[in-house]
């Protein structure tokens, strides 16, 4: 095993880095306010060619693997944008970029990844559904046949950066559970435009991730053509499993980010903050020990990360340890967030010092994009061997 990065692996870390911290926290701070798109951001992560770094060359990407951008993922988060920033990588290389190159037909390809690449084009991906959640099989939107097309009817929730897509991956039945061999079957992924006729959205006010809103997507007979169709028609879930377990793994490295900022935050207050005769409080273990446990369940993750996507690169089962990844790293997550606020008291507590609006954000990932519970029976069932209790 090598735990060593290659040259071509450093240099493409400093370059993630020196782009995370020209966006540094008050970037951040700002836009969350204001509840704003990171645009700019984007635009600069795009021009360093950090977008297309798993894309293939031929459509303007690097050619490289998912281990590539987990490290840039986790630079780039630590620089000041914190777990929010990962959700841009999932929303375009990933739901945009890894269903197109790996599913999609030569002409999806032309089409759609070198904008993708540039930053010119952007996704989201319909999924999650009110009364389906987690199991995706319980997935109620429905495309009836209708010609050589389709026509659309149903209802997504949580679905992330809906104003600003230009194309919205949509998971949908076309057949119905009852009419299929197995549950797996029957679903398909389409490809439209989410200002298509038909197709409308409302806004959800949250609690964090403000920078990227989150909506309630409606569908009304909306027409889809056969040349929509990503992957194989009835036949989207094997597609849908890789887009879902390689988000595992961005997501994993934002929250890597987001430990080493939040843990970086902390100690530079606490060694600056004096009380009870002079010494600095990061000197006392009561707060040494909780930010010290945080960093060391992250490494932890970190690696679990890393072996997920070395896998993955190798064509390699990896949905295991990115489902495992995953899950120790929100905990750490909630841990170095909680307790670097609490190391710095009531300033902690204040916007300007960033710590609070990175616990906001890192908090959604307690449950999302898959909750604690069921990567936990996920373990349980297919690493363990444990009957499925659900």
């Amino acid at each position: 095993m090598e735990f060593r990065l290659s040259e071509d692996q450093r240099l493409l870390v400093e370059t993630a880095r020196k782009v995370g911290e020209r966006f540094g926290p008050e970037y951040w701070r700002d836009l969350d306010a204001r509840k704003a798109y990171p645009a700019e951001a984007w635009a600069a992560i795009c021009e360093a060619g950090l977008c297309g770094i798993a894309l293939p060359e031929a459509y303007g990407g690097s050619g490289l693997g998912m281990l590539e951008m987990a490290l840039a993922v986790e630079a780039l988060t630590a620089g000041g944008a914190g777990s929010t920033l990962a959700q841009m990588f999932m929303l375009n290389p990933i739901f945009g970029g890894v269903s197109i190159a790996r599913f999609g037909t030569p002409e999806q390809k032309q089409a759609l990844l070198p904008g993708l690449v540039r930053g010119e084009i952007t996704f989201c991906m319909a999924l999650t559904e009110p009364d389906a959640g987690t199991n995706s099989l319980e997935v109620r939107s429905f495309a009836r046949r209708e010609g050589d097309g389709w026509r659309l009817n149903g209802r997504k929730v949580w679905i992330t950066a809906v104003p600003q897509a230009k194309k919205m991956l949509v998971v949908a039945r076309t057949r119905k559970v009852e009419e299929v061999q197995r549950r797996t079957q029957g679903i398909t992924l389409f490809l439209i435009e989410p200002d298509r006729a038909g197709v409308s959205h409302s806004a959800i006010d949250k609690l964090g991730t403000n920078t990227l809103p989150s909506s309630s997507v409606f569908f009304d007979e909306v027409r889809i053509g056969p040349e929509d169709v990503v992957g194989q028609v009835d036949e989207g879930w094997p597609a849908l499993l890789e887009v879902l377990n390689t988000e595992r793994i961005v997501t994993t490295a934002g929250l890597v980010g987001t430990v080493e900022l939040a843990i970086r935050q902390a100690v530079n207050y606490a060694q600056g903050r004096k009380v009870f005769g002079g010494k600095p409080i990061a000197a006392y273990q009561g707060l040494q020990f909780p930010l010290a446990q945080a960093h060391a369940l992250s490494e932890a993750a970190r690696l679990l990360n890393h072996k997920a996507a070395a896998l993955c690169d190798l064509g390699e089962p990896y949905g295991s340890a990115a489902n495992q990844a995953k899950l120790l790293a929100a905990q750490a997550a909630a841990q170095a967030t909680e307790r670097a606020m609490q190391t710095m008291g009531g300033m902690g507590y204040a916007k300007e010092f960033d710590v609070e609006r990175l616990w906001r954000d890192a908090r959604l990932f307690r449950f999302a994009p898959v909750s604690e519970e069921m990567v936990l029976n996920y373990i349980a069932v297919h690493d363990l061997g444990m009957p499925r209790g659900y």
